[in-house]
C-alpha cells in the first residue's frame, strides 16, 4: 500500500476490523519510511450484471426495468401482492444463477425464464409478456400462443421442471 504522506510502498498492518455487515475490513497501516500512521478499506468487488442483447451489445441488467415489464403484462389482474413479490424474487435468483460464472445472460435466456414463471402464476399476463418479448407480428401469432394454452388446458409440458 503506497503510503499517503511519503509514497513509500513498505507499511504494517497494526490493527485489523471488519465493519458491522462484514462487507469491508478496515485496516491501520504504519509507514515504515516515515512512521506516517493511515487507514485502509478493503471491499469485495462485485461484477455486474450483463444483459447480452440479441444485436449483440451489452447492458447492464436492471431489475427495477424487467420488473416494470412484469407489472404490465400482470395490469388489472387478480394476482396479489405477495404472489408478486415471491415471483420477483424467484426470477432474481434464477437470473444470479444463470449468470453466477460469465456475469452475462442473454435475453433470450432472462425472456424464457421470466415466460416460465408467469406461466404458472397466470396464463392471461404469460401470454402478455410472450406478445411483447417473442415480437408477435401479426393476431395470428397471437392466437396460436392462446391456442397451445387452450388445447392443453393450460397445462403443458412446456415449462415442466
Amino acid at each position: 500500500m503506497r503510503c499517503p504522506h511519503c509514497g513509500a510502498l513498505e507499511d504494517r498492518v497494526l490493527e485489523s476490523r471488519q465493519n458491522a455487515g462484514g462487507s469491508a475490513i478496515r485496516r491501520r497501516r504504519e509507514c515504515l519510511s516515515c512512521g506516517y500512521r493511515f487507514t485502509s478499506y478493503e471491499r469485495i468487488e462485485e461484477k455486474p450484471i450483463m444483459v447480452v442483447k440479441r444485436d449483440g451489445r451489452l447492458e447492464p441488467y436492471e431489475p427495477a426495468k424487467l420488473e416494470r415489464g412484469i407489472n404490465i403484462a400482470m395490469e388489472k389482474r387478480p394476482i396479489g401482492q405477495a404472489t408478486r413479490e415471491s415471483l420477483f424474487q424467484a426470477i432474481e435468483d434464477e437470473v444470479a444463477y444463470g449468470a453466477r460464472n460469465s456475469h452475462e445472460i442473454a435475453t433470450k435466456e432472462l425472456g424464457e425464464i421470466v415466460l416460465r414463471r408467469l406461466y404458472k402464476v397466470d396464463k392471461v399476463a404469460y401470454v402478455r409478456f410472450a406478445s411483447v418479448y417473442r415480437m408477435f407480428d401479426n393476431v395470428e401469432e397471437f392466437l396460436r400462443e392462446i391456442e397451445q394454452l387452450t388445447e392443453t388446458g393450460g397445462k403443458s409440458d412446456k415449462f415442466a421442471e
